[in-house]
């Protein structure tokens, strides 16, 4: 029937959990390429020293002027022609990439192996369980960890495109959230937003620092003063 929804496993789409497992969420210090779904707290003192040292190594810079900036910089909105990331070019939107990364209980429409319609979320930010919908789609949406308006303002103005449209599209950099929060965040770096849950802060801000570091992307020294004081 023509907009049905139906249930697909997730193994055809070369993922690791059926839509009814439980999602193992993880650590951003497991997760260095991005792949694994979620965020969980960074808790225990060797892993807060851990990322201490990663967040030591972020370059400090001066915030430049958000003149010129545009989504389309950073390429057409979730299309999946980046290279050199997972998930590049497999055939769907990154958006639903990352919805089938995070989400349980997926529901794809009908005869697609890509468009997740219908899902569960537990949202790191705001500790809230979301029962999604595409019907009401802003409900949730996939944050950049560093914005990209942000990536814009710290150099990534001078970069090529291809290396823009491969930082939009990372899975490292993308997390689905609470929508309200995403929005409420907008460019905002550490000094100035952080997710509502206290106890996410450290992986945050870890997470934050994996992204800057790859892409070699200096922050304020607000901001790095700020992502050291969450993980002490």
């Amino acid at each position: 029937m023509a907009g049905a929804i139906m249930l697909v496993s997730l193994a055809a789409r070369g993922n690791t959990h059926s839509p009814t497992q439980a999602v193992h969420r993880a650590s951003p210090l497991q997760n260095p390429d991005g792949t694994k779904p979620g965020l969980v707290p960074v808790s225990s003192h060797p892993d807060r020293a851990t990322a201490i040292r990663l967040i030591k190594k972020v370059r400090v810079g001066a915030r430049g002027s958000k003149q010129g900036y545009t989504r389309t910089r950073f390429g057409e909105n979730w299309a999946d022609t980046a290279k050199g990331i997972p998930y590049a070019r497999n055939g769907c939107r990154t958006r639903d990439d990352l919805l089938a990364r995070d989400g349980e209980h997926l529901r794809y429409r009908s005869g697609s192996k890509c468009v997740v319609v219908a899902m569960t979320l537990e949202d790191p930010y705001t500790g809230k369980t979301i029962q999604w919908r595409k019907g009401d789609a802003d409900r949730v949406q996939v944050d950049h960890v560093v914005p990209l308006s942000y990536e814009w303002q710290m150099g990534a103005s001078k970069w090529k495109k291809a290396k823009r449209v491969r930082i939009a599209n990372d899975p490292l950099n993308l997390i689905p959230v609470y929508g309200p929060v995403n929005e409420a965040k907008g460019g905002a770096g550490p000094a100035s937003w952080l997710p509502p849950v206290r106890k996410i802060r450290c992986a945050y801000v870890a997470r934050f620092a994996q992204v800057v570091v790859k892409y070699d992307l200096p922050v304020t020294r607000a901001d790095k003063a700020s992502m050291l004081a969450q993980c002490r």
